[in-house]
């Protein structure tokens, strides 16, 4: 996933190219490569014109919902008073023809925006293949969506030495995040072997699971990962790691803290263990890119937005900035 700063009036341009190429990439036509253009051109925009400046997300999406090319428009402004009014055509709170909301809303398969006052905004936007101009104000289109993420390589480099992955296996929903140690080629090559290995092993034990990640490593500079497991029945999160991927669970009574053993995966592990723990609503797992004293006490309603979008804006307010990041968002059962 690429990130665009977005600052000055040049950068809309470099948004809408990256995001282009995206389409490119995953052999959308011309239409729908214009569609998607369109909507990171307006994005990018919004971000610069009442965001007063941000990032903007490239990258793709493939789960139960479909496949496409997925935006996310992250800014830290005086965010949006009125949500619902920002959505209709002819609104506009700078003096614009306030087309910028309800164009991505028509052109996308899926909008989702979360705003806070003087918190900032985050709008998460897919487009698949087949994506129509159809879509209207008042009836958007409902897709299920049990896990998000976002996976962001250090400034400078252009690959992530982080990866994630998910799979809904006959033992259960299961997540795993992978950093590979340091960042750069390397990295990314220990972080893609896990993720090989993880799809080989996804239905195991999930004991079996990180002892056949940790010895299939053997030759490469390691990571540290993490894996979970959604019970079947929705009681319980199971949760195991090596080295140091943080594990959250979400739920009525708050953040609850997993625990992660100390070694690095195909190097040193000295004992592999999971734990059990009631499953409120939903678990977050990420690298050490992003810090692990975050709360989510100032984004209320966040919780039940889209798993994508809540990692973004994690990811945006949380990022230390000095490695790749990564951050994974799970549910037991689909999101309505």
């Amino acid at each position: 996933m690429r990130a665009i700063a977005v600052v000055e009036s040049t950068h809309v341009a470099e948004v809408r190219r990256e995001a282009s190429q995206e389409a490119t990439s995953l052999s959308f036509d011309a239409t729908v490569t214009g569609r998607v253009a369109l909507v990171a051109t307006e994005l990018a925009t919004n971000v610069l014109k009442h965001g007063g400046g941000g990032e903007v997300l490239i990258g793709s999406y493939d789960d139960s919902s479909g496949s496409g090319v997925e935006l996310i428009a992250l800014d830290k402004g005086r965010g949006i008073a009125d949500l619902q009014a920002s959505l209709r055509d002819g609104h506009s709170s700078a003096g614009s023809a306030g087309q910028g909301l309800g164009a991505i809303r028509r052109q996308s398969q899926l909008m989702e925006v979360a705003s806070w006052p003087g918190v900032g905004t985050a709008v998460l936007v897919r487009l698949g293949a087949q994506t129509a101009a159809s879509a209207t104000v008042s009836a958007p289109v409902a897709l299920p969506a049990w896990f998000g993420s976002i996976c962001v390589p250090l400034r400078g480099e252009q690959v992530c030495g982080d990866a994630v992955m998910c799979a809904a296996t006959p033992a259960g929903r299961t997540m795993i995040v992978a950093d590979g140690l340091g960042h750069g080629p390397e990295a990314a090559r220990a972080a893609f072997e896990t993720i090989r290995l993880f799809r080989q092993h996804q239905s195991r034990p999930l004991p079996e699971l990180l002892e056949f990640i940790h010895a299939g490593l053997r030759s490469t500079r390691g990571v540290a990962v993490a894996v979970s497991r959604f019970a079947l029945d929705g009681s319980k999160v199971t949760f195991g790691g090596i080295g140091n991927i943080c594990g959250v669970t979400i739920g009525p009574s708050g953040l609850r803290r997993m625990v992660s053993l100390s070694g690095t995966a195909g190097h040193v592990a000295r004992r592999i263990q999971v734990f059990d723990y009631p499953y409120g609503g939903a678990v977050v797992m990420h690298s050490d890119g992003l810090g692990s004293h975050w709360s989510l006490d100032r984004y209320p309603g966040l919780q039940q937005a889209h798993p994508s979008l809540v990692a973004a804006v994690l990811y945006r307010d949380f990022t230390r900035g000095r490695d790749d990041v990564a951050v994974l968002v799970g549910r037991g059962q689909e999101s309505p």
